[in-house]
């Protein structure tokens, strides 16, 4: 079994974790690969990787089984951005707060890594958001697993978003921005702004307003099939783009399209792991004390 692993920087609380991670692994003398900019810091925090091979380009990764995210979610989805179209299932071990993809807790690395040398796993397809636009955007990383937004940026006036679905209108947002979500990002920023809690395995996008002028304007779910078109009026001239992490100031003539990706992230949920679960544990879902 071949293994790639991802990480970012962390602190001295998650070290001890950090240096278990690595002995479990070795204890099963599997081939580990480490992203060179993760292993670099690694080296610098003298922790013991057991591991020879690094790697830092997307070719690289085609001998490898799975993939390994140490860190929170923001890692994953950089590892995400890693893999592409790849597919390589993602194993996300979360040493930071929420963790909503990265899904293993600290105290269940162990456990959970035995589940999946012995592949005691299912694997999760999550739809992404393809981004294509008039303008040069986020170096060919124009996809999303959470969200595609689009946001109002040097201005306190609102922004006026034309929206078209399969080249049909459907109306313009006065409002702050537009969250065009997936069914994983249904519980992260379009959930704050009001959205529906949608099941990972829906076949949706959901289309949020950021503080919208309107009261008769409310998230829209639709068909992940569908082709959404955006034109953006703006007293300001610059306009923020956000693909997940990444994130872009560009004019507001910029003319977008949003569709479905090629491809999908693959999620390896080992067994005892549920989104209903993840969604009482995490959010607090149907929490009452009268219960």
């Amino acid at each position: 079994m071949k293994i790639a692993v991802f990480g970012r920087n962390f602190n001295d609380e998650a070290e001890p974790f950090v240096t278990d991670f690595f002995k479990i692994l070795q204890s099963y003398q599997v081939e580990v690969g480490i992203i060179e900019s993760f292993a670099a810091f690694l080296h610098k925090k003298k922790i013991k990787t057991f591991s020879q091979h690094t790697f830092s380009a997307n070719d690289e990764l085609y001998h490898f089984d799975y993939a390994i995210s140490l860190g929170g979610d923001g890692t994953f989805l950089e590892t995400l951005s890693h893999i592409r179209e790849k597919e390589i299932p993602i194993l996300g071990i979360n040493t930071g707060r929420l963790g909503f993809l990265a899904t293993t807790p600290k105290h269940k690395i162990q456990e959970d890594i035995a589940l999946l040398m012995t592949k005691d796993f299912s694997v999760e397809s999550r739809t992404l958001l393809k981004l294509e636009a008039n303008l040069e955007l986020f170096n060919g990383l124009n996809f999303a697993l959470n969200e595609i937004t689009i946001q109002k940026k040097d201005s306190s006036s609102m922004i006026v978003v034309h929206s078209y679905i399969n080249d049909v209108f459907l109306n313009s947002y006065w409002a702050d921005g537009l969250i065009i979500s997936t069914p994983t990002g249904s519980t992260a920023y379009a959930l704050s702004c009001g959205g529906p809690v949608v099941m990972p395995s829906s076949t949706n996008f959901v289309i949020a307003p950021i503080s919208p002028h309107n009261l008769n304007v409310r998230p829209l779910i639709l068909s992940d099939d569908s082709k959404l078109s955006f034109k953006i009026d703006s007293r300001s001239k610059n306009i923020l783009i956000s693909s997940d992490s990444r994130y872009k100031t560009v004019t507001s003539d910029i003319l977008i399209n949003i569709r479905k990706e090629d491809f999908k992230a693959k999620i390896i949920k080992p067994k005892g792991h549920d989104f209903l679960i993840t969604l009482r544990e995490k959010l607090n879902w149907g929490l009452d004390q009268r219960n």
